[in-house]
């Protein structure tokens, strides 16, 4: 631990301390690798034939001039490139949960609230990763997070004054400000925005019509979803700040002009009231980041394979990489 809390304090010398800023990309990015291979495994097994389409595997998805590429060769490509990651994680997965029944590890309902509020008041708007799941999937995701991380430092015991320390030093982490599930239309005219205007008025679906008719191709392509954003956010165009403050939930605003000059319109999808967290409340989430932050680089789910008898489809043991 000393070595540890001298590193601590040698972060007030930076300027955004070094905790902090693992807190703040922390939640998103470990995410990313549960999403991606969850993701595709979801879509390799939706589209695996059924054990009675005898002809499944020779249907035609796709071709290039008189070249057929079958389900068959799709689905073959998809388990050469995603299948091991994928059956490694669902596999990883299964362990944790093992792990955490034996060592009474629960994953209580307040504690997935926390994660997920500060997941969205860290969120960066140009990643899609979370902006892209529903309430429930996003909530089985940090579940499974939570699982992982208290399985992985069950033995780790952290100073009670270090974690009072951290605390005093990310207060600002934990105050989380008012935030908005925003969607957004961008024209290059207001006369192109009072055109789709008009047509929400008369019950488009904003969605739809942000695939139409968005010049930002990024939000465009979730149906106009720019995540979860705050009135005070530093990446986020001040005319898109000041329109979204008036909206409440399931509300359009008025076409507006932002700082290029170009036109928007917003809605907003979902408010989440700001709070602040205090000390008792996020004394568990900050002895788990400090934790994590002392295991060494090579502990993964995988050391636990052996101990609950996890065998799988490759053949090869997890425990010798």
């Amino acid at each position: 631990m000393k070595s540890k809390h001298n590193n601590y304090q040698n972060q007030s010398t930076n300027k955004t301390p070094l905790s902090q800023r693992r807190l703040k990309t922390k939640p998103v990015l470990t995410l990313i690798a549960i999403l991606f291979t969850g993701n595709i495994l979801w879509f390799i097994l939706w589209l695996w034939p059924d054990g009675d389409k005898d002809n499944g595997g020779g249907e035609i998805v796709a071709t290039v001039d008189t070249e057929e590429i079958t389900k068959q060769q799709w689905m073959a490509a998809m388990e050469s490139r995603y299948g091991k990651e994928t059956l490694q994680t669902l596999v990883n997965e299964a362990v944790m949960k093992k792990a955490a029944k034996k060592n009474n590890i629960e994953v209580s309902d307040k504690e997935v609230d926390l994660e997920i509020a500060l997941i969205r008041s860290a969120q960066d708007t140009t990643d899609t990763t979370i902006q892209q799941l529903t309430d429930e999937q996003l909530r089985e995701k940090v579940t499974a997070q939570l699982i992982l991380e208290k399985v992985l430092t069950k033995d780790i015991l952290i100073d009670i004054e270090e974690v009072a320390q951290y605390y005093e030093d990310n207060q600002s982490l934990f105050n989380i400000p008012t935030t908005y599930r925003t969607s957004i239309i961008i024209t290059e005219s207001k006369e192109a925005a009072e055109s789709v205007q008009k047509e929400l008025n008369d019950g488009s679906d904003f969605s739809v019509l942000a695939r139409e008719r968005s010049l930002d191709a990024s939000s465009a392509s979730l149906g106009g979803s720019i995540g979860y954003i705050t009135t005070d956010q530093a990446n986020i165009d001040q005319s898109i700040q000041k329109a979204v403050n008036g909206l409440k939930a399931n509300e359009i605003s008025n076409p507006f002009v932002m700082s290029d000059g170009r036109y928007g319109i917003l809605k907003v999808e979902e408010v989440n009231e700001g709070k602040s967290f205090t000390y008792e409340d996020v004394k568990d989430h900050i002895e788990r980041v400090l934790a994590m932050e002392q295991l060494p680089a090579s502990i993964s789910p995988e050391a636990f394979w052996k101990e609950f008898d996890a065998t799988w489809f490759y053949g090869e043991s997890q425990n010798s990489h």
